[in-house]
């Protein structure tokens, strides 16, 4: 079979480092997506605005690597020490780089072939190969077991963010980065109180530390 993109994304965020871990952590994070010439037409996003959410079916085309030369990975939640099967994860480094995600919808533009989306885990200029309505009898199953995830807790960062440099991002945009930097985007095996990390967002290199449990924004260039 092949197959090819209906669709990119648009992002504040150009490259891996930094984009959330997955989808719906950082729920104020806006992006959008847009259809590809020939599906851009009205009847094809026609009853859309009637759903809460979408899946996506994706590219991991930023990677680098893949999971051909082993069938375990190390995810974050475990420390990024531990391995585990690659299909009992959600690493991206699969057999055929596909990623799925569930988007919360905020707007849809039939007439511009565009869906304006909250809380992707996509970098910008992903090629998007479908998207499909989130209906709750069928993908929703409420008690369901999570393996490791279950009994691991993600302990957000503390955010600080001087006011001085909020001017520098766009006010829509001033949450998500918020919440980016509150997942902690470091490798976790990394954990370096005086080492300096960029992370690149809405066109800034946004440069921050850690320490203690605290994320501290030092500059924005």
């Amino acid at each position: 079979m092949e197959i090819k993109p209906i669709a990119y994304f648009r992002s504040p965020l150009p490259e891996k480092f930094g984009v959330p871990r997955q989808a719906g952590l950082a729920g104020s994070l806006q992006g959008t997506v847009v259809l590809e010439p020939e599906y851009r037409a009205p009847e094809a996003l026609r009853g859309l605005e009637d759903f809460d959410f979408i899946w996506l079916i994706w590219d991991f085309h930023l990677n680098r690597e893949t999971a051909s030369e082993g069938l375990t990975v190390r995810p974050p939640r475990l420390g990024g020490n531990e391995r585990v099967g690659v299909f009992a994860s959600r690493s991206p480094y699969r057999p055929n780089q596909l990623g799925l995600s569930s988007v919360q919808i905020a707007s849809v533009d039939a007439a511009a072939g565009e869906i304006h989306v909250l809380g992707a885990d996509l970098a910008d200029g992903t090629p998007i190969y479908d998207i499909k309505p989130y209906v709750t009898y069928a993908d929703c199953h409420s008690g369901a077991r999570s393996g490791f995830v279950d009994g691991r807790e993600w302990k957000p960062l503390e955010v600080r963010l001087p006011r001085e440099f909020f001017p520098c991002f766009t006010p829509d945009n001033i949450d998500g980065l918020l919440e980016i930097l509150a997942q902690d985007p470091r490798p976790q095996y990394q954990d370096d109180p005086e080492r300096i990390y960029g992370l690149l967002y809405e066109g800034c290199n946004v440069k921050f530390k850690v320490a203690d449990g605290v994320l501290t924004v030092i500059g924005v260039d």
